[in-house]
């Protein structure tokens, strides 16, 4: 059975409160007859509610860009699950690239907060990816190997089928660079290998991977099509109605 595409729009750091209902509302618009595949917008913690009241019963899920691993307690400026679910919350991004680079993430932490996420009944869109650097050295395969095992590990095969995976190669986060759908789908598999080594074969063929290097509304055909490939997490492109719906309503082939 084929896996069923997600697309995913993470706003990141962008739009008002304002804004953001704005660009919700003209979303469901354009996105009203999609039932193939799953749609999901991560805006900033400070928009969620609002957001949320209005996507509540369409095909529209929502997200949020991070939580913390603890229930509660004295984390300054810090989100827990059960906050995000109080206000319907579905998926939460965990582990992208931003986080580990600029907040200094561990693949330890990401772990933690997958198995919160969990728990707590949130679905996980767990990223990883590999730098220009680690690219150009070779190294792109044992780093996403690496991240993988230990963003999942201690966890269950039934738990991690919870996950949704993320493929982010960093070099082509908001650069504009792309891997080629060749180059992505291959990464993909590679990610595959990697889950059947750690679980089983059924699982990997299960498991949704995502891609999330700077896919657009050009590029997007030809990525989604790859046989590993089962959606997107968009950053830039998200935050314009057309260039997104445009990304949801791929042309299949």
């Amino acid at each position: 059975m084929a896996r069923r595409k997600l697309i995913a729009g993470n706003w990141k750091m962008n739009k008002n409160v304002d804004e953001a209902k704005a660009l919700a509302k003209e979303l469901i618009n354009n996105v009203k007859g999609v039932e193939t595949h799953d749609i999901m917008i991560a805006p900033t913690f400070v928009c969620l509610s609002e957001v949320a009241n209005i996507i509540k019963g369409t095909n529209i899920s929502l997200g949020a860009q991070n939580m913390h691993f603890e229930d509660s307690g004295a984390y300054t400026g810090e989100v827990s699950a059960d906050m995000l679910l109080s206000i319907g919350v579905e998926y939460v991004i965990l582990g992208h690239s931003e986080r580990r680079t600029i907040f200094g993430e561990t693949d330890e932490i990401i772990n933690k907060k997958i198995k919160k996420a969990i728990e707590k009944g949130l679905i996980p869109v767990f990223c990883i990816g590999e730098t220009l650097e680690e690219r150009e050295a070779g190294k792109a395969d044992d780093v996403v190997n690496n991240q993988t095992t230990k963003g999942l590990a201690g966890i269950s095969e039934a738990d991690a089928s919870k996950v949704v995976i993320a493929y982010e190669p960093i070099w082509a986060i908001g650069t504009g660079k792309t891997a080629t759908p060749e180059d992505a789908d291959s990464i993909h598999n590679i990610i595959r290998n990697t889950l059947k080594s750690l679980y089983s074969d059924a699982f990997a063929s299960n498991m949704k991977i995502l891609y999330g290097g700077s896919m657009n509304e050009n590029n997007a055909d030809e990525l989604l099509n790859k046989e590993n490939i089962d959606g997107g997490l968009i950053g830039g492109a998200a935050l314009v109605v057309d260039k997104f719906a445009r990304i949801i309503n791929y042309v299949k082939k």
